[in-house]
């Protein structure tokens, strides 16, 4: 329990509320030398917890309604995107020249799924567009790591050297990462917030974010995962992308529940995205920091322009520090941060059971919206929340584990993956396997096999209410029209 006491009051919660939360422990499940079955769980956890407080709130229940955690259905949500399967065919996860290479003195690990970052790379190495792996491969060997990783940004591309976990923690950025909090938190204006209509007693299923209209400005992958947790919760959840960035189709499919998905040009499109934004109540975004400021949309800007809007952002890096303006991605961090070389060989780098950094900070994003806007309707005010993967990665690496003993099991788990790493209590098991948390649905996009939401609380919902819809098919707007007041606002500002 105390991964889950740590994250609730790194969201401001209510220090007596964890106890409602109870927990299946299945054995097997995210093996790794690293406690990842209790960070999933403890993500996980406070998300459904701060769910099922805003749904007290806004059905006048005096008690919130049970929150209950099992590590088999974390498990598979947290490989969501590996369980994913759309009319039979399995998704590719990492492209050819997504992986670790060899430098001169090191290892390094690149990340080109996206044909720009592939492009970039290969630019970088002094290659040409129809280069091979083995290519690649002999142009890294005969560079240093550090020298590769930074020829790669130099050029928008992306690669990290591997770093120990001394080593990161004496770079200048893992020491501004420290010295933020896991879950930042600001209040940008005192302003009145939008009052949510309550939902009823006895509303079924309870659906907390009933109501809200959510921008979607991410990417890849904890955005993504946090959106689609909104969605689940009765947002309505409007993706957009600039026209000329499709998304992975795969990644699109799988972390496209409960949303609409439109594109919209920010440098040509003001006005509607003003519109929008009129009667938004959250946006979140998922670039790099300071990549959207331009268009008006820093916490600061956008509370401006729309007092009381909850905004949550997500980065790879943090907000702060010579990393800040960087790109990453859940691997890199792993390997920049020391997680790749915990979790490898004696002769080679490895990784985590799950893009743990992305799962986790996705659902912590969605609970640190979900408590903001708890918070609001008490005492109003725009708000902001932050998170970042390397910050999520310091409290995974050296803010979860607690006792020499549960060391012991980590490593246990890591070793003998079909094993026992801790006691079962009675109403757990070994984990089996995935099936009994994955379903079938019909879509626009084929027949998908998934994995359903890993949030239970007594009378939540079970699982999305619609599935993924084609990238950039829906119009830029909501699902229902602006009522007379967003319009009244929407023509004040104009």
């Amino acid at each position: 329990m105390t991964g889950i006491k740590y994250a609730w009051s790194a969201l401001g919660g209510d220090p007596s509320l964890p106890g409602r939360v109870t927990t299946v422990t299945r054995a097997g499940t995210l093996p790794a030398r690293l406690p990842v079955r209790r960070f999933a769980r403890a993500c996980v956890g406070v998300c459904a917890l701060a769910a099922a407080e805003l749904g007290a709130r806004r059905t006048g229940a005096a008690t919130l309604p049970g929150v209950r955690v099992d590590d088999g259905a974390v498990a598979t949500a947290f490989t969501s995107e590996r369980h994913l399967l759309v009319d039979g065919r399995a998704p590719v996860q990492f492209a050819p020249l997504s992986r670790f290479w060899r430098a001169a003195d090191g290892w390094v690990r690149t990340h080109a799924n996206y044909p720009h970052h592939r492009a970039r790379l290969l630019d970088a190495l002094g290659l040409p567009e129809d280069a091979l792996p083995e290519d690649v491969a002999a142009r890294i060997a005969g560079r240093p790591a550090l020298e590769v990783e930074d020829a790669v940004y130099g050029a928008g591309g992306l690669a990290v050297a591997l770093r120990s976990p001394g080593e990161w923690a004496a770079h200048e950025q893992a020491v501004a990462v420290a010295a933020r909090p896991l879950v930042e938190r600001g209040r940008p204006d005192t302003a009145h917030a939008r009052v949510l209509p309550p939902l009823g007693a006895g509303a079924t299923p309870l659906l907390p974010a009933a109501g809200l209209r959510v921008l979607d400005l991410t990417r890849v992958l904890a955005g993504p995962v946090a959106t689609r947790t909104l969605g689940l919760l009765g947002a309505d959840v409007l993706r957009l992308d600039a026209p000329w960035l499709p998304e992975l189709p795969d990644q699109h499919a799988d972390t496209g529940f409960g949303k609409r998905s439109a594109t919209l040009d920010l440098t040509t499109d003001r006005a509607a995205f003003e519109e929008l934004l009129a009667s938004a109540d959250v946006v979140v975004t998922g670039y790099r920091p300071g990549a959207l400021d331009r268009f008006g949309l820093s916490p600061e800007a956008l509370a401006e322009r729309r007092p009381g809007v909850v905004v949550a952002q997500v980065s790879a890096w943090g907000a702060y520090g010579p990393w800040a303006g960087r790109r990453g991605f859940d691997s890199l961090v792993q390997v920049a941060t020391g997680i790749a070389e915990i979790e490898g060989a004696a002769d080679r780098p490895g990784a985590l059971p799950a893009q743990a950094l992305d799962h986790g900070t996705g659902y912590l994003l969605a609970a640190g919206v979900l408590r903001a806007l708890t918070e609001q309707s008490y005492d109003g005010g725009s708000r902001f929340v932050r998170l970042a993967l390397a910050r999520t990665a310091r409290w995974l690496m050296e803010e979860t584990v607690e006792t020499e003993e549960e060391r012991t099991e980590a490593e246990a788990a890591h070793k003998a993956q079909d094993k026992a790493a801790e006691s079962v209590p009675e109403g757990g098991g070994a984990y089996e396997g995935p099936d009994a948390w994955l379903a079938e649905t019909d879509s626009a996009l084929g027949r998908l096999r998934y994995a359903r939401p890993p949030l239970s609380f007594a009378d939540g919902p079970a699982d999305w209410a619609r599935p993924p819809v084609p990238w950039g098919s829906a119009p830029p707007r909501w699902a229902q029209p602006p009522g007379p007041k967003a319009r009244a606002d929407l023509a004040r500002r104009t």
